[in-house]
Formats: structure tokens, C-alpha cells, sequence
């Protein structure tokens, strides 16, 4: 099957057109990540680790993504990654809309209502990833650092992924962030939601064909947070 092509493209290039939808993505991506923390039911492996140290650290889970994903960007030095303007915004911009997210919706009180939050977060998730990947103005730290360990080691991204992910979301845990159903759904759904979404959110330019599907090429492996 078809996909477009993801690769970074100089901010020059519509900028009108491609900068508000990075935001507008980052901002309702730090949104999605507020709704699946009210919920309580489960987060994704990353939002189990910072939830986990806003539990040993006295900082807000925005200010806990931000250091996270500067960290992160200090890996990327001998990885040989270049941030974006989309890197360096996705670190701040994600970071403030959550902790404002989480400070204006009101928290679910009954199982009905957790559910439907976690599943809209969820949903909203995809939505959100599809419009800051497509605006194609930089990873976020945490992609690029899954990229730059599979182009230095040879490893697929898809066993790169998952083993960043297993150790963020087991040491989360040991934290003490919320691991369940959510973060199973979470993990099941985002890829199929980010590739359905991002047809509709990725800039092309006017001569640029649509690249080739291939096994390893997989959009729900790149996460904003």
C-alpha cells in the first residue's frame, strides 16, 4: 500500500501553510496525553515514565516531558541527528499543553466516562501525530532517537522501537506510572490510527510522488511525546 513521503523539508518550503499544523498537532497531541492520564486506565510507555517520575521528582508532568526530551536530544550528539524546528518545538510546545490540559479537564468520575476519555485520547493521539509528522519539519527527540540507533547499529526500527520501549515502560512502572488496558489499546492502535490520518495531514510537494510501502516503514513508530 502507498504511502507519502515523511522526510523533513526546509521550514522555507510553505511555511504558512505547514507551522500552524505543527502546532495545532503538538498542542492537541499534549492534549490526548492529558486525556489518557485522567483516565487512569493504562498509558503509553514513555507517558508511563514520566508519570512515574512526577512521583519521585516535585515537577509537573509537562516539566517532567520537557527534561525528558532534552535529555534525549543530548543522546542524539553521537547519533549524528539533526533537530528540525519541529524537534525543538515539539519539547516545548507538548510540554506546556499538557500540563495546561491537565489542569482544565475535568477528570472522569465513573468507568464510562474513563473509558470514553482514554479511548478519545487515544484516538486524538493518532489524529495529533498525523498532523505534527506531516507538516515533515523535524522529528520529536524520541524519534529521532529511534532512528538514529537503528541507521548506527543496522537493527530495524521496529526491534529499535520496541526494545526503547520496553525498557522506558518497565522502568516507568517501577516508578510508579499507570500500566493497563490503555497502554495495551494504545499500543495496538496508534500505528493503524497514524497511518489512516496521515494521508489527509502530510504536506507534498507539487512534483513529489508517493513512496512505496515497505515492512519496516510503519508512521505509528514515531511518537511526538
Amino acid at each position: 500500500m502507498p504511502r507519502p513521503d515523511l522526510r523533513p523539508l526546509p521550514v522555507t518550503r510553505s511555511p504558512i501553510r505547514r507551522l500552524p499544523q505543527l502546532f495545532v498537532g503538538l498542542v492537541l497531541y499534549g492534549t490526548s496525553m492529558a486525556m489518557q492520564v485522567h483516565a487512569g486506565l493504562g498509558l503509553n510507555p514513555w507517558d508511563v515514565l514520566h508519570q512515574g517520575l512526577t512521583t519521585k521528582f516535585p515537577l509537573s508532568f509537562g516539566v517532567v516531558t520537557a527534561i525528558t526530551g532534552v535529555i534525549v536530544l543530548l543522546i542524539w550528539i553521537p547519533l549524528r541527528q539533526r533537530p528540525g524546528v519541529g524537534t525543538v518545538a515539539n519539547v516545548v510546545v507538548i510540554a506546556f499543553a499538557v500540563d495546561i490540559a491537565l489542569a482544565l479537564l475535568p477528570e472522569p468520575t465513573g468507568l464510562a466516562w474513563r473509558i470514553t476519555m482514554m479511548v478519545g485520547g487515544i484516538v486524538l493521539n493518532g489524529i495529533a501525530s498525523a498532523l505534527y509528522i506531516g507538516a515533515r519539519l523535524g522529528p520529536g527527540p524520541r524519534d529521532g532517537l529511534m532512528t538514529g540507533l537503528s541507521a548506527r547499529t543496522g537493527w530495524s526500527i521496529r526491534l529499535v522501537r520496541t526494545g526503547i520501549e520496553v525498557v522506558v515502560l518497565g522502568t516507568g512502572w517501577l516508578l510508579g506510572g499507570t500500566v493497563g488496558v490503555g497502554t495495551v489499546l494504545y499500543a495496538l492502535a496508534i500505528g493503524p490510527l497514524t497511518q489512516a490520518f496521515l494521508p489527509f495531514f502530510t504536506y507534498r510537494t507539487p512534483a513529489e510522488p508517493v513512496a512505496p510501502e515497505t515492512p519496516d516503514a510503519n508512521p505509528g513508530t514515531t511518537l511526538a511525546a
